[in-house]
């Protein structure tokens, strides 16, 4: 290189030396007004898009990258103030800045709250979710798709960055006010100092006060931190709020939350680590009756992120007390929206997974002992687009699998005589004997074959072959219950309504469809009662009426007769109110006839008995379209007609003139 040249050089980076200097010493000499200038912009933009007042007292630099702000405060038009705080002071990383990141350093705050208001004039944070001047989505070329992965990384890395790595707040507080229920968080102390997080936070409800503490690490430059939740009190931590606004009442003992890699590989977004929680305690009546209580529970989880799927990587590991699995959950948009669960739970000892059952979610397998191992599988996927081609597949392997002890619900009753009483509005009703020795029992080859196959056509035609469910009804429910966005179907089979009338009472909890879909496994894969003694014992306690229970009593009811002598059409009217009893009135008229449009459709019930060869042409001859009432139903439709009311729980059998 020339002499000339290196002259050049020299010249060019004198000139961008002294530039950089000039800029520095503009900043350092103007940076209190580009400050101010910042204020008034964030409040001009307060003003104009979210109809707020944004003020700061004092605001001024006490060194090179440190800020220090007086009473800062931001209160939403014809609204309670948002924000409020008395002492702010951070310190930005100017060279971060300068890059186009900004990264704090140190903060200090104190004496200050944020509280959210809702009350009969409006909620005063409302503006900021719906902004004024809301900026509109950033326009893509064609084809262009917005990779949600790398996305995510960014922001997420932004948000980590404005934690400082030296952190202190004193006295600030966090309040909800939704109508006439008040949370408050008051933070007394909050340190983050070396990696070392600690906080002191007093929470107070209508009902409750508690004193919390967060503890541990926490590296927010690494995106790493490992935080215990636990009370200071006896009693553990009971979530607050939940209980007054949902009825939910919930709480733990302590939770772990570790985070051990976020990383961005390739397309992917990645997030590593473990959480842990201990006596865990959920109270709903949509739950269950009582308290329902997990002693311990750990989740090691792998979470990806690509640019059209977030999942839950099937490397994942969770546990609940000693039962462990594999659960891989996806939500996948590349071409339809696509929603997959898979759950594998490996090889395990029988009576390890009865004890491991959640106290209170199980009350009716408390005492069951078992031997033998089993491992399951499951596989749901669900596409938005084309509901009908739902999977649902559900696979258990025994090894040597026995119960040896039954728990409160001894199935093996079901084989003998016993006494049923049915539960309704949480009120037992009179009891019924499932024995020979009631007059009105019946056994199965003395019910008139035109009901048994009328019932199994209606409620279970796949009963004798199935071990208790129906995969393809399990499919349909599934898809009518999303479509519906609600619980509009089950896929109960006759196994499940006898498990459930017998053992278990008539409330609508997940507990209790839970109980009565391992218990109905139960019956059937280990062969403890026979299909024929299921269902004799279904004909003889389920409600057929007002008060009436069991086909003996029915078959009176309504037709004087024994149920052996029960005809075709008469079987199909019993079989099809199966669902409904109370209500057989309004299928009459004032003769107690059939109403014509339901004489059809029980037509085409025996068209479809004929079709799948539960009945020939020859059982139709002689056989009258009308279906009469003759018994004390008879009653019943005629105080109907005449507007006249019946109390039906106050009827018993005996008043029934047979």
């Amino acid at each position: 290189m020339s002499p000339r040249a290196k002259k050049r050089i020299l010249i060019v980076l004198a000139s961008l030396l002294t530039v950089i200097v000039l800029a520095l010493a503009g900043i350092l000499i103007f940076r209190d007004a580009l400050l101010q200038k910042a204020i008034a912009k964030v409040s001009d933009k307060m003003r104009t898009d979210y109809e707020s007042k944004f003020s700061v007292k004092n605001a001024h630099f006490t060194s090179l990258n440190s800020i220090e702000m007086k009473d800062i405060v931001l209160v939403p038009k014809s609204g309670d103030t948002l924000v409020s705080i008395k002492n702010f002071s951070t310190e930005v990383n100017l060279w971060k800045l300068f890059t186009g990141n900004l990264q704090l350093g140190k903060l200090n705050v104190s004496n200050g709250f944020v509280q959210l208001v809702k009350n009969k004039e409006g909620k005063n944070f409302d503006a900021f979710l719906h902004p004024k001047n809301e900026e509109k989505p950033v326009e893509k070329t064609p084809g262009e798709r917005t990779n949600y992965a790398k996305l995510g990384y960014k922001l997420l890395t932004q948000a980590l960055n404005l934690i400082p790595t030296d952190m202190q707040i004193d006295n600030v507080q966090l309040r909800l006010f939704d109508m006439d229920r008040k949370l408050t968080m008051d933070l007394s102390k909050l340190r983050l100092a070396d990696k070392k997080f600690n906080s002191d936070i007093r929470v107070t409800t209508n009902t409750m006060a508690q004193n919390w503490n967060i503890s541990g690490f926490a590296d927010p430059r690494e995106k790493q931190t490992d935080l215990r939740f636990f009370s200071r009190d006896s009693g553990g931590i009971r979530l607050p709020y939940v209980d007054e606004r949902w009825n939910l009442k919930s709480g733990f003992d302590s939770i772990r939350l570790k985070v051990t890699d976020i990383d961005l590989d390739g397309d992917e977004m990645h997030v590593e680590g473990f959480s842990s929680i201990t006596n865990l305690m959920v109270e709903h009546r949509r739950i269950a009756s009582q308290p329902v209580v997990i002693k311990n529970a750990d989740f090691k989880y792998k979470l990806m992120f690509g640019a059209d799927f977030m999942q839950v990587d099937s490397s994942s590991t969770a546990s609940l007390n000693k039962i462990k699995f594999h659960p891989f959950a996806q939500y996948n948009v590349e071409q339809d929206t696509i929603y997959k669960l898979r759950v594998n739970i490996p090889k395990m000892q029988a009576q390890d997974f009865i004890t491991s059952l959640p106290d209170g979610l199980f009350t009716h397998f408390k005492g069951m002992e078992a031997e033998g191992a089993f491992d399951y599988n499951l596989v749901f996927e669900y596409n938005k687009n084309k509901p009908n081609k739902v999977v649902f597949n559900s696979s258990l392997h025994k090894e040597g699998l026995k119960i040896i002890k039954y728990g409160e619900a001894n199935l093996a009753k079901l084989n003998g005589s016993f006494t049923y009483r049915a539960v309704e509005n949480g009120r037992l009703q009179r009891p019924i004997l499932v024995s020979p020795v009631n007059i009105y029992y019946t056994p199965l080859d003395q019910i008139s074959p035109y009901l048994r196959k009328a019932v199994l056509t209606t409620e279970d035609p796949s009963f004798f072959s199935h071990r208790g469910f129906i995969n393809d009804a399990f499919r349909q429910s599934i898809v009518q219950n999303i479509k519906t966005k609600r619980f509009a179907r089950g896929a109960s089979t006759i196994s499940m309504q006898l498990i459930k009338n017998v053992f278990l009472v008539r409330e609508k909890t997940l507990s209790r469809k839970l109980e009565e879909i391992l218990l109905v496994y139960i019956m059937e894969n280990n062969h403890i009662v026979s299909k024929n003694r299921m269902l004799e014992v279904y004909f003889n306690i389920i409600e057929w009426g007002p008060n009436v229970y069991g086909i003996g009593e029915a078959s009176l009811f309504y037709f004087l007769k024994h149920p052996s002598e029960l005809n075709l059409n008469e079987s199909l009217f019993l079989a099809s109110i199966v669902p409904k009893p109370k209500k057989f009135m309004w299928q009459f008229d004032g003769e107690a006839t059939l109403k014509p449009y339901l004489v059809k459709h029980n037509s085409y019930l025996k068209n479809i008995m004929m079709r799948r060869g539960l009945i020939s042409p020859e059982d139709t001859v002689a056989q009258t379209k009308k279906v009469v009432l003759y018994g004390s139903a008879r009653n019943f439709v005629k105080k109907e007609k005449e507007e006249k009311t019946i109390d039906l729980d106050t009827l018993s059998i005996d008043e029934f003139d047979f």
